[in-house]
């Protein structure tokens, strides 16, 4: 077995991806890609399929979130 780790299987933890929240997403994305970076830990060679969409996904779910509040902000102050 691989001391590899793969991005997706380590959020995951064998769950839907539907069924894991943004935060812990990114959270856990984040510590995970730190320690990569820091050479802690070694992940799989990246696959957009699998290690990024949970993270892309869940970041454009963020960003989406984001604007909207803020067009409910900006609708609220007179200009």
């Amino acid at each position: 077995m691989s001391d590899e780790l793969n991005l997706a299987r380590e959020i995951l933890q064998g769950r839907n991806h539907k069924d894991v929240p943004d935060d812990e997403i990114l959270a856990r994305s984040r510590q995970l890609f730190e320690d990569w970076m820091s050479g802690e830990l070694r992940m799989e060679r990246p696959k957009v399929y699998d290690h990024y969409a949970i993270v892309i996904a869940a970041l454009l779910r963020r960003v989406n979130d984001l604007e909207a509040r803020l067009e409910r902000l900006e609708g609220e102050k007179p200009l």
